[in-house]
């Protein structure tokens, strides 16, 4: 049987049970209290409960008022139950006071551990709570569920509290039984709850709320709302005491603690009826007794309000209110002529309402004289609290004659060891004639060996915008409540706190003007040595209210002083600091969010002092309050704005870094308050950089979090006070800023905006669109004749859409009235009412449904109430049987259309026919299965049989669009106009690719927009042209602005050698392209159907040969780009703004090289220089292998062709390929060499199967030999023999290095070619700094890394200096991770099925400390990711690669050639990344064991049979690792 070791565990486990909702308070996300660990482990396992199917665990931290999140609950009839440390209780006083009359339970665990302070109990003891104590393990299961009974039978709160260390050393216990919890409880107790939910909307004010209990003994509640229905009848029983041959549950303890003789303050107001009353103190006991009766008679365990334990003559007593563990043992142990052998001790288990009767009562009569040892150590008045409680009780009343003794103690951290001795000197003190009271028992020092409670420390993720702070201010700065601050006597809790850190900066503001005075002073004194540190101290004092003067001579005047050593200057330099104006800065949480008025933005605002506030908020976007409006988090930017004389800005560092450091250093420059707002979501504090990015952008994006500046000061100058720096604001916001009023108090507001009020208007105005969607096809249908025929689909890559609205236009020929709508746009609720349904979906992820399916699926599947039995439907489902080829997975295949039609079904729908699958594997894909099952509907719909069906036109292919494209044209000028819409249409969206941009839309939005009504959030890419890869220094700093002013901030450096930005929007996308174009580059052909960038190696080493290659490069380049004129036309503008028509009124364009409709493909040229194959070249359409003369010059190229990376999972037919060795030819003739060979692709290539139009599938189709020969046709002449030449890498080489002209070059690690700003590396801002001072150039390598090229030694020196200041030097990582690449993929590739850029460098990490033990790490290991199988970073090549299946899984191939060589194989299907870690991990010891000298991994990996060599781009399928399971 499972079993429990400690208390926290098993009260955990009871408030789980017994609860709809359990708050667990952790000191932090990432952080385990002694309950969360429990709570979480039943909540991820969806255990049962008795009261909830499925109990709800929600992590709060203890910092952000967290009952505030117990009323939303408790107010709709849940049982709810907060699991706490004692933390938390003092601050939470308010709520306390209302929580005692809901039947909520508060499980506290007392701190600090192993030495804690109950007066954090005895300070909270008359908020009407009802409090339970309890000392061992087994008493904790026990007194929990006492509590939990208690709450629902007496409708009042109760706090049951416990030392977690006293019961460290019992033995474990059985996990609790639900049956015996069920009949505790109650039966019907979570119906009661539900019949008890009301109306109250009020946090902070008494609503009279009321326990009440009925003359019959059972309890109701007084509510607004009307009365609680009565609850489960309790047996009010009369105390007794522990039977003859009963079990107690004291046995080696009694330890209990301790509660109030005066009625509960429960009975203070109330209106009394002849059928209820207020439930009193005696009520309470009654029931207790009552529970514990129940509990002696299924386990034979006995509890009572005050326990006695020990022999039954005794004449002295211990009366213990704290931690007895170590007096029991010691009394347990007792010689028979120790002054305690034959002592008893006696505690609390109800401590309030605390019964005098009953105490006295439990005594026996013997008793003499009593020892009350209290564990409190906040005294705040001379007699403890349980002492009094004891006195009055005892010393009281008729029996007050012969009451024992009563002596207090005030106990302190004993150890076991000095227990006896600690129990002698209590005892000599209680019988001696003239007892001291207060008696100080123990240490009241908590020993070092407990100091492992609660430490606090910053946050991993927050540590962002602290080193922004230091990047920006350095010596500067200046931060009040830091962690690390010695502040003597005062504990780091309070230290660090923001409201003691405001405090301490007044007092700095003060020492400082004191030590202007002094600096005045001593400026005129004569004490100094010399006369120099008396001239500087006088300039300084005259500029010290200048913070700009005051910090450049802080430095001069600090170095005369030290030069003067004199003892005037030692005084001065003690204090060297005030020399400089600091950055004052306080930082806070999002916990002052709750109550703005007690909080420390109130009082620094209110003040008006000159200070600095970082306020980071850390509520994830997708966990805000809207679950939990009662908690009515306040938006302190606009709180702050409302006083009208702070400086307030709202920032995010995973949005806007720059937007950051404006908001930082406007603050700085303000004087009087500023509020720094900062976003950083997090669950968890060692979330990872991906998770609080995914969370940053939705809040930003969807107006949650806007990005905006205020400054009440730029009115003076002409200027606007508000700033937004984010497109879209919330509605609370742009109130404010239409009003305008900066003293409108933030009461005045209306009191349902919160973080809730964005989701339920985006859901409003979803509904309403597909309302107003279906209601229009209903009204265009109603003309037509014919039975009416539904169409949804659920689509993501656009074929189920294209079969739903082919089947409609069918439909409709046959005289059916059609209606074709995605499922997440048609309203569910009038699926019942539809006659003939048809229902078509992909499958997507692991058996997933498309986005715009999710929601439908949803509703249907939860909601059993819908009747569907009047409609007929079928459903079409498309996928692939192979995409998961092992057997478990293989429920995956056409998942979504399975479910679907099962549950239709399910809801009483009637089948028009079976389900159709389409599968990938067929002959024609998903079409064999379709075209079988779309003639049976129409037989079933009896429309078979029409005669004059119109012949369908055929659908519009690539190849159409380009042909009436007129030369590139389209519709995109008029698509740019359109302010509608951020998109553009369909065929534009093929065309602008020819032009250098791709419309995409941020995937991690992609959720959130939809459910708030929005259209996806579009935006472009735009992809340089960049010959060779080399850039000058003002193309760079104009590259740089691009990204700043129109893009995301950041620049993408790709594989093939160009500059790449993302989230331009559409009204951006002209600027964005002028701006390029202004720094005389282009972006045209550097997509579509046409010969794209031109590669070449960075070769850092020969400069002149590199010079002879790279012309080469250009000239390839110029001589196959495109001769429309459309892009000057749509793109470009003049002098005069007007479009420049570079053809004049020329009528036709014309493309000499490309005809109207240029290639069946993209194609692909690259030039490597031996020994570096930094290009790949082998990977491309057109491979040139340069060939080096004798006179060290360029002399020719090797040929290559019919290389290629892209393939479709699954798909045999498609597979990347090598490229095929031509021949030689001299470097004069390669250009018409590339063009002869991209000529007769166009003639040749594939042009009605996309998948199949690329010159690999030509070249193989055709024959090597053949083609070559129709490529020397067109030349006129043959190619020689290809030349030697021998490549050793294909990975860049980092570091310095010098060329044959002494020129320096140095190659920096750019991981994955991302070029941004982050707190911890400014990466960005480092190399446009070096930009603005570099006379060389800007090299681009193939694998994403940057070359600072020609770099004279002149400069070498100022170079390195900017390079350490930036971090910028840093080439020391590991081999796997300098030899690693990955694609863009999330959120910005629409093709993407996984992470690659975001993740890649995460798992490279998680593999470091393998590669260290197996003494890897210098060691170069080929290693891509991308995020589908397209091969953006060539993976098929690598040693290893990961490529995305899903989102989480990839497939894994190893045996890549380390040169660049050799196809990998296939070696796992479908892992995630545990599996990755393990294979991986294995696979790198054995490696690091086995290989022979010099043997790459890759080699190895065919060596040790993990998979077989890849010959050829044909037999890239063959042989495979992992069959695919049926044919297993």
């Amino acid at each position: 049987m499972a079993s429990v070791a400690t208390v926290g565990e098993a009260v955990a486990r009871v408030a789980y049970t017994a609860s709809d909702v359990v708050l667990s308070v952790q000191p932090a996300l990432g952080q385990d209290s002694e309950f969360s660990p429990a709570l979480h482990t039943l909540a991820s396992t969806q255990s049962p409960g008795v009261i909830a199917k499925e109990p709800e665990v929600l992590a709060i931290r203890h910092n952000v008022d967290p009952l505030l999140s117990a009323f939303g609950p408790l107010r709709s009839g849940k049982a709810v139950s907060v699991a706490t440390s004692s933390s938390i209780l003092l601050s939470s006083i308010p709520h306390l006071y209302k929580l005692a009359q809901y039947p909520i339970v508060i499980h506290v665990a007392l701190h600090p551990y192993g030495f804690p302070d109950y007066s954090e109990i005895t300070s909270i003891r008359q908020c009407g709570f009802i409090f339970l104590h309890s000392e061992t393990l087994r008493e904790g299961q026990d007194i929990a569920l006492t509590a939990h009974s208690l709450a629902l039978k007496s409708g009042k709160g109760v706090i049951h509290f416990f030392d977690p260390a006293n019961s460290n050393h019992d033995n474990p216990i059985p996990v609790e039984e639900r049956a015996l919890i069920r009949e505790i409880l109650g039966g019907n107790a979570s119906r009661e709850l539900q019949a008890a939910s009301a109306n109250e909307s009020y946090l902070y004010v008494d609503e009279g709320r009321q326990a009440r209990i009925s003359n019959d003994g059972l309890t109701s509640q007084d509510r607004s709302q009307g009365p609680l229905s009565a609850s489960t009848e309790v047996p009010l029983v009369e105390n007794t005491q522990t039977g003859e041959g009963e079990q107690s549950s004291i046995g080696s303890s009694a330890r209990q603690s301790s509660a109030d003789s005066r009625p509960t303050i429960s009975s203070a107001t109330s209106i009394d009826s002849t059928t209820s009353r207020p439930i009193n103190s005696e009520d309470i006991y009654k029931i207790a007794a009552g529970i514990w009766s129940q509990l002696r008679s299924a386990t034979g365990r006995s509890y009572h309000a005050f326990e006695y334990s020990g022999p039954e003559d005794a004449d002295a007593a211990l009366f213990v209110f704290g931690s007895t563990g170590v007096f029991v043992d010691a009394i347990l142990a007792a010689q028979p002529s120790d002054e305690f052998a034959k002592c008893g001790i006696i505690t609390a288990r109800l401590y309030r309402p605390w019964l005098g009767v009953t105490l006295s009562e439990s005594i026996p009569q013997s008793i003499r004289r009593i020892a009350v040892l209290e564990q409190i150590r906040k005294k705040t008045v001379k007699w403890g609290p349980v002492l009094m409680d004891i006195l009055t009780s005892l010393r009281t009343g008729p029996s007050s004659t012969s009451a024992p003794l009563i002596v207090g103690h005030q106990l302190g951290h004993i150890e076991p060891a000095t227990a006896r001795q600690a129990l002698r000197g209590i005892f000599q003190n209680l019988k001696s004639p003239s007892p001291i009271q207060n008696l100080e028992v123990g240490s009241n020092q908590k020993p070092r060996a407990l100091l492992n409670d609660y430490s606090l420390e910053q946050p991993k993720v927050e540590s962002a915008y602290m080193k922004i702070l230091d990047q920006v201010f350095g010596n500067r700065l200046y931060i009040a409540n830091r962690l690390d601050a010695a502040n003597t006597g005062i504990s780091a809790a309070i230290s660090s706190s923001p409201e003691f850190g405001f405090g301490s900066l007044l007092a700095r503001m003060e020492h400082r003007k004191r030590f202007i005075n002094e600096v005045q002073e001593a400026a005129a004194s004569c004490d100094f040595v010399t006369d120099a540190p008396r001239a500087w101290l006088l300039k300084w004092a005259l500029s010290a209210e200048d913070p700009q003067k005051v910090n450049n001579l802080a430095s001069e005047v600090i170095s005369r002083l030290q030069t003067d050593g004199s003892k005037l200057a030692s005084q001065l330099l003690a204090s060297h600091k005030l020399f400089f104006q600091e950055s004052q800065w306080l930082i806070g949480s999002d916990a002052w969010s709750y109550d703005l008025g007690n909080s420390g933005v109130h009082h620094v605002i209110a003040s008006g002092a000159n200070v600095n506030m970082l306020i980071i908020d850390s509520q994830p976007w997708s966990e805000r309050a809207a679950a939990d409006a009662a908690r009515r988090k306040k938006d302190i930017g606009l709180y702050a704005m409302n006083f009208g004389n702070a400086y307030v800005a709202s920032v995010a560092v995973y949005s806007s870094y720059t937007q950051v450091l404006e908001a930082m250093i406007e603050a700085d420059q303000f004087d009087g308050p500023s509020v720094v707002v900062a976003y950083l979501p997090y669950n968890k504090e060692d979330d990872s950089a991906l998770t609080v990015l995914q969370e940053t952008k939705k809040a930003v994006d969807l107006g949650y979090w806007p990005l905006y500046r205020w400054n009440p000061t730029n009115e003076d100058r002409g200027e606007a006070n508000f700033s937004l720096d984010s497109e879209r604001i919330k509605q609370e916001l742009e109130e404010f800023l239409k009003r305008d009023n900066h003293l409108t108090q933030l009461m005045n507001r209306h009191p349902t905006f919160s973080a809730n009020l964005a989701n339920s208007y985006g859901t409003e105005v979803r509904s309403l669109q597909k309302r107003r969607a279906k209601d229009a096809y209903d009204k265009m249908l109603e003309s037509l004749y014919g039975a009416p025929l539904t169409i949804l689909f659920a689509s993501d890559n656009g074929n189920a859409e294209s079969l739903a609205k082919r089947l409609g236009n069918r439909g409709k020929a046959r005289g059916l009235k059609t209606m074709v709508m995605a499922m997440d746009d048609y309203p569910v609720e009038d699926l019942s009412g539809e006659d003939n349904v048809v229902m078509i979906t992909s499958t997507a992820g692991q058996g997933e449904f498309p986005q715009n399916g999710r929601s439908f699926w949803e509703v249907i599947k939860a909601n059993a109430e819908i009747d569907l039995s009047s409609i007929r439907y079928t459903v079409f489902a498309l996928g692939d049987s192979h995409y998961w080829p092992r057997k478990e997975d293989k429920i995956y295949y056409n998942k979504p259309g399975k479910d679907l039609d099962a549950r239709i079904a399910f809801l009483g729908g009637k089948r028009l026919i079976d389900i159709g699958l389409g599968d990938d594997q067929d002959p024609d894909n998903y079409q064999t299965g379709y075209n079988e099952w779309e003639p049976k509907l129409w037989q079933a719909l009896n429309v078979d049989k029409v005669e004059g069906v119109p012949e369908e036109p055929p659908p519009i292919t690539n190849e159409d669009i380009k042909i009436e494209s007129n030369f590139l044209r389209g519709t995109i000028a008029e698509g740019l106009e359109d302010t509608s819409t951020g998109a553009i249409a369909a065929s534009d969206q093929q065309l602008t690719k020819f032009h250098g941009t791709y419309m995409q839309d941020d995937r991690d939005l992609r959720d959130e927009r939809k459910a708030q009504g929005l259209e996806p959030a579009y935006a472009f890419m735009i992809r340089c042209r960049l010959n060779g890869g080399v850039a000058t220094p003002s193309q760079w700093l104009q590259m740089d602005a691009i990204s700043s002013s129109f893009g995301n901030e950041t620049m993408k450096m790709t594989t093939r050698q160009t500059f790449q930005f993302h989230g331009v929007i559409k009204s951006k996308l002209k600027s964005a392209m002028r701006g390029i174009n202004k720094a005389l580059m282009t972006t045209i052909a550097a997509c579509g159907d046409v010969n794209r960038n031109v590669m070449c190696s960075t070769l850092p080493t020969k400069s002149a040969y590199h010079r002879d290659v790279h012309q080469v490069s250009c000239k390839i380049s110029d001589h196959l780009l495109p001769a429309t004129t459309a892009y000057h036309e749509i793109w470009i503008k003049d002098d005069n703004d007007k479009q420049t028509q570079v053809a004049g009124n020329a009528l036709v364009d014309s493309e000499p090289l490309y005809g109207p409709t240029y290639l069946p493909r993209k194609f692909k040229i690259t030039i490597a220089i031996p020994p570096h194959n930094d290009t790949d070249v082998y990977a491309h359409d057109i491979g040139l292998i340069a060939i080096k003369g004798s006179d060290g010059r360029l002399e020719g190229f090797n040929v290559l062709a019919g290389g290629g990376m892209g393939v479709t999972h699954n798909m045999k037919k498609t597979y990347p390929r090598t490229g095929s060795m031509f021949g030689y030819m001299s470097a004069d003739k390669v250009h018409l060499v590339c063009e002869k060979i991209m000529l007769v692709q166009r003639d040749n290539g594939d042009r009605k199967n996309r998948k199949h139009a690329r010159l690999k599938y030509t070249i193989d189709d055709m024959g090597v030999e053949v083609f070559k020969g129709k490529v020397e046709d067109l030349l006129g002449f043959k190619f020689e023999d290809p030349k030697p030449f021998e490549f050793i890498s294909n990975i860049d080489t980092f570091g310095w290095q010098k060329d044959e002209l002494g020129m320096n070059h140095h190659t920096f690690f750019i991981e994955n070619g991302r070029i941004e700003d982050t707190a911890d590396f400014p990466m960005k801002t480092g190399l446009r700094e070096i930009a603005k001072v570099h006379k060389g150039e800007f090299r681009l390598t193939g694998n994403q890394h940057l070359c600072l090229s020609g770099v004279h030694d002149d400069d070498l020196e100022n170079i390195k200096a900017m390079m350490k200041e930036y971090k910028l030097d840093n080439v020391h990582f590991s081999g796997l991770r300098l030899s690693s690449s990955a694609c863009v993929a999330f959120p910005t590739c629409g093709l993407a099925m996984a992470e690659s850029e975001r993740y890649l460098p995460e798992l490279i990490t998680k593999l470091e400390s393998c590669l260290e033990e197996n003494g890897l790490r210098q060691d170069s290991i080929v290693m891509r990711m991308t995020g589908c199988p397209n091969g953006c970073a060539r993976p098929w090549l690598a040693e290893v690669a990961f490529v995305g299946k899903a989102y989480g899984t990839y497939n894994m191939y190893l045996g890549g050639g380390y040169h660049g060589q050799r196809l990998n194989k296939l070696y796992r299907s479908s892992i995630q990344e545990e599996e990755i870690l393990d294979i991986m991990k294995n696979l790198l010891k054995k490696y690091s064991l086995e290989r022979e000298e010099g043997e790459r991994f890759g080699d190895w990996t065919i060596r040790a049979g993990y998979v077989k060599p890849t010959l050829e781009g044909k037999t890239f399928h063959d042989d495979v690792a992992e069959v695919e399971s049926d044919e297993e």
